[in-house]
């Protein structure tokens, strides 16, 4: 079934750091063996969430997987992955598939449309050759992307009956909701479990891909030596990123991202050593400094 709109109760306006076009007879086959989650799972807009790893199951990049309007035809989303990354990594395990990819990013853009009660689409903005209409991963529920082709319209009612928010905001709800970008928050030196994505983006029974053996092992194994965590930082100067982060004089970790939160401190993302660092510690940005600048919401 199609995702369904009412009125916008907010929008963000965005611009993709990938959208390739993957085309060719070979290229359902050749997706399914590089991308991390199952294409036969796609969601009702035709769209399914994953990772490129590496051959040691490290995160080189995610993104959506879309069916494209004619028959062939893929495309590749991301929010935050560069295209030239997602490219150069499919191409490198391009032997004699016959299949055609195309970076597109900038002719197109997307706007993120934030609404708590999405329930009926009114404004004539349907998907098509030039528009996409999927569910998104920003924080919270009822996420909806409309990504178009730059010249093909905007949607007009979103513009004309919602709010429009800014960067800060959405990375916040991003932040609050525990949802990692990659690859600041999660990237070539870390596992798709250190950062709970295992449980989105990583299929378990769809057969080979690249990185599948890491996976399985992973699995097999039940834990990961880290985590990717909430954080809180009392009031202040709002910390340049990445940072490291020391329990004492030992550095167990680095925080990834931050946000200035309502009250004048700071939350946001680290990822920390789940052997080293109890549920409930408090941390500090360096060696033996003040150990209230950092507080761990969760391990």
């Amino acid at each position: 079934m199609p995702i369904t709109i009412s009125t916008a109760a907010a929008f963000y306006r965005w611009r993709p750091g990938a959208w390739l076009r993957v085309t060719g007879p070979d290229a359902a086959v050749f997706l399914q063996g590089q991308f991390s989650n199952d294409l036969r799972q796609l969601g009702p807009a035709g769209e399914v969430y994953g990772l490129w790893l590496s051959l040691k199951g490290r995160v080189v990049a995610d993104s959506f997987i879309l069916r494209g309007a004619v028959a062939g035809e893929w495309w590749i989303g991301s929010y935050f992955s560069a295209a030239a990354v997602i490219r150069e990594r499919l191409e490198s395990h391009l032997i004699a598939d016959d299949v055609v990819i195309e970076d597109c990013t900038g002719e197109w853009s997307g706007i993120t449309i934030l609404n708590t009660e999405a329930t009926a689409w009114s404004w004539g903005w349907a998907a098509g050759a030039d528009r996409f209409i999927f569910s998104g991963r920003r924080g919270g529920s009822d996420v909806v992307e409309c990504v178009y082709r730059d010249g093909a319209g905007e949607p007009p009612g979103v513009v004309a009956g919602g709010v429009e928010v800014g960067d800060a905001a959405m990375k916040s709800r991003r932040l609050a909701s525990r949802i990692p970008a990659v690859p600041a928050d999660v990237g070539p030196g870390d596992l798709p479990n250190e950062a709970g994505l295992e449980q989105v983006a990583v299929s378990y029974t769809k057969g080979c891909y690249l990185g599948q053996e890491v996976m399985a092992r992973l699995k097999s194994m039940g834990q990961v030596r880290r985590r990717l965590v909430g954080v809180k930082g009392v009031a202040g100067v709002l910390p340049a990123t990445p940072a490291p982060l020391f329990l004492g004089a030992r550095q167990v970790g680095d925080l990834r991202s931050v946000v200035a939160d309502e009250l004048g401190g700071w939350m946001g993302l680290a990822m920390v050593s789940l052997w080293q660092v109890p549920a409930g510690s408090t941390l500090a940005l360096a060696a033996g400094a003040d150990a209230a600048a950092v507080v761990l919401l969760e391990s």
